[in-house]
Order: C-alpha cells, then sequence, then structure tokens
C-alpha cells in the first residue's frame, strides 16, 4: 500500500494520511467508529512556531524510547545534535536553540560553532560524542561523501549511536548513498530518517523550509516538532531514499529553471530590452516564480549574494542526472544545464550563488 503524510503551515496546523481507495474502505469495514468521547485525548500538543522569548519542553525524552538512559525523570527538553554547521546548518541549529531546545553541537572546523555556543549550545569534540551524548542528531553536510564519513567514518555519528536514538540526515545525497547510512546507523540499533530540505539561506534563518523526509516512521513522529520549529511543511515519503529522490528531482528543475532564466535575461539584453522590465513582466505571469523574482534584479546588476552555492547545484544536477539514468530516463534540458553550470565553475563561480550561472553565458558572447 502507498501512502503519504503531508503537512503544511497554517494557523491551525495538522496532518492528513492519504490512503487508497482500497485502504480507505478496509478501514471502513474493519474499524468501528469511537464516539468522540471515548476517544483518547493528546497529552501534549506543540505550538508551530514558537516565541523566541518562551522557553519552553519541545518534547520530552521519553517520547523516543521508554528505553532511553538519557531520557529525564522531569521531562527536560531531549538532547538535541547538530552536525555541520555551513550555510545552511547554522540557521537550523539556531532556530532549534532559540526555541528553548537543548542543542549539541559539532563542526569539522570548530570556530563555526562558536556562535552557537555563545547562544547556550553545547559542544563535543567529534560526531560521535555528539551521537552517544544525544537523543537525535540531524547531520547538514556539503556532499554525499561527506555526509558518509560524518555518519560512518572515523569517530562517525554511527560509533557513538545506539538502541533508542535517532539519526536524521538533512543533507542532499543520492538514493545510495542514504541506504548506506541507514544501513550503518540501523545495524547499531537506532533509528534513521532522511530529510533533504527545499530552501535556501535565508528559508533556513527565517524556518520557512520544506522537510521530504523517508525511513522510520516512528522517528518522523517523534521529531516532527523539530522539524516545524525550521520548517514551514513536511512531507513523508515512505522508504528510505523516497526523500533523497524527491530533493534531487525538485533541484534538477530549479537548476534548468535557473538556466533559462539566465538566457533570456541576456537575450533581453541583447535585443536592446532592459533586463529589469523583464523581471517585472515575469513576476507578473504565468511563469511567475519566487525564485525569478528573488534573484533577477541583483542578476542584472551582476550581483550573486550566496544562498546556495553554484558548486552543489552543479553536484545535485549531476546525483539527478545519476538517477536518471538508473531508470533509464531521458533528461536532456537537465543535462544540458549541468553542462553550463560546470563550465560556470572552470571560471571560479563555485562558492558564488548558483545565479552566477549566468555569467558562463556571458563569456560565450
Amino acid at each position: 500500500m502507498r501512502w503519504l503524510v503531508r503537512t503544511r503551515s497554517s494557523s491551525n496546523s495538522h496532518q492528513h494520511l492519504f490512503l487508497s481507495s482500497t485502504a480507505m474502505a478496509m478501514c471502513s469495514s474493519f474499524c468501528p467508529h469511537i464516539p468522540n468521547s471515548l476517544r483518547q485525548k493528546p497529552i501534549f500538543s506543540f505550538p508551530r512556531k514558537p516565541l523566541i522569548s518562551i522557553s519552553f519542553k519541545v518534547f520530552s525524552s521519553q517520547a523516543l524510547s521508554p528505553t532511553n538512559a538519557s531520557a529525564k525523570a522531569d521531562g527536560s527538553p531531549t538532547r538535541v545534535g547538530f552536525l555541520g554547521l555551513g550555510i545552511m546548518g547554522t540557521p537550523m541549529a539556531q532556530n532549534l536553540i532559540k526555541a528553548g531546545c537543548d542543542v549539541t553541537v559539532w563542526n569539522r572546523t570548530k570556530s563555526k560553532c562558536d556562535p552557537l555556543i555563545s547562544l547556550g549550545a553545547k559542544f563535543k569534540p567529534s560526531a560521535e560524542e555528539v551521537a552517544a551524548y544525544c537523543d537525535v542528531t540531524f547531520a547538514m553536510l556539503a556532499d554525499p561523501e561527506s555526509a558518509l564519513d560524518v555518519a560512518c567514518g572515523k569517530h562517525g555519528a554511527a560509533s557513538g549511536i545506539g538502541p533508542g536514538k535517532g539519526y536524521v540526515d538533512v543533507s542532499t545525497v543520492d538514493v545510495a548513498t542514504s541506504k548506506l547510512i541507514n544501513g550503518h546507523i540501523k545495524a547499531t540499533g537506532a533509528s534513521f530518517l532522511e530529510a533533504p530540505v527545499s530552501g535556501s539561506k535565508k528559508p533556513a534563518e527565517d524556518g520557512q523550509l520544506i522537510f521530504l523526509t523517508a525511513g522510520d516512521k516512528s522517528l518522523y513522529d517523534t521529531v516532527s516538532p523539530l522539524l516545524d520549529i525550521m520548517g514551514k511543511s513536511r512531507f513523508y515519503l515512505g522508504d528510505v531514499g523516497n526523500g533523497a529522490a524527491m530533493k534531487l528531482v525538485v533541484n534538477m528543475i530549479m537548476g534548468s529553471m535557473m538556466a533559462s532564466f539566465s538566457e533570456g535575461l541576456i537575450l533581453s539584453e541583447k535585443v536592446g530590452l532592459d533586463p529589469d522590465v523583464l523581471v517585472e513582466v515575469v513576476a507578473q505571469g504565468a511563469i511567475s516564480a519566487p525564485m525569478y523574482k528573488l534573484k533577477g534584479p541583483s542578476m542584472t546588476k551582476s550581483l550573486y549574494p550566496t544562498a546556495f552555492p553554484l558548486k552543489h547545484q552543479q553536484k545535485d544536477l549531476r546525483l539527478a542526472l545519476g538517477l536518471a539514468e538508473s531508470v533509464s530516463q531521458s533528461t536532456p534540458i537537465a543535462a544540458a544545464a549541468n553542462e553550463l553550470y560546470k563550465v560556470a565553475k572552470t571560471y571560479g563561480l563555485s562558492d558564488h550563488d548558483f545565479s552566477a550561472v549566468i555569467e558562463a553565458l556571458k563569456a560565450k558572447q
């Protein structure tokens, strides 16, 4: 049975469980209706976005596992680990800290931990020690190689994690890497959830990310309040690998859109039109996209403040093309876009925002 859990933000956020018509019929046939008066009331509920000025308990350590030795009898906040404090990881961890979570951080460059420590985070000198100390550990790494090393390498999280604990990888990796990390984590008795995010620096800062999750459903249910602090919506997609695949498809579309938008900006200027006016026209039409409205004004001025590094966009295109190849799916537009990003990297634009891909087109003139 295929199923999907999807949550959207609103003043009255709820989860919706979409079942096939067959499953719904089976449920109505075998499950008697329970009167509202007899239904069990929830023990507690979570506000979707806490006020920063209020310290509150996100969820009890007992919620993760009744056998978890680190669970506190007084119901104090779960110990949350965060590995990887780059453009995305830092604001995500900051939002957890500001919401009152007990956060412990680690990064390969220790100095990147200092701003979070000043906000109240604890520090451990290795991913292994963070995973051993915390009930649930998040990881936001730059690429599959880094994600695998931090999870499974020497002094990696898998060396410290164990039964009753959870590992949530929010990095963007390929399906094979996510499944490999899942295998190592599950072998320790811990739970695993892949949860790559759709969104860049500003959404991460504003707690407006979209989580594309797959894996252990009980862990998903447990960490949902934390995901809601860092994001505006979350999707549960079933088995490990589905989250990674969804993220690659999304970023493949995004990279191709940016390449096409860049071509349009250059062509408009070439034929004597004002690119800034093109940005306005696009913003009011059927092809309007927040990305165009956000990136367009700076692109016309040849400014590319980094929200999503170009090298990461090219990496995601490469991984998406590999995913397509694995199922013999033709992706000619994404393949052409990937080549353009590769050219942009040769011009030293890897660490610029991915909108700098337009410079590769200018160089061809």
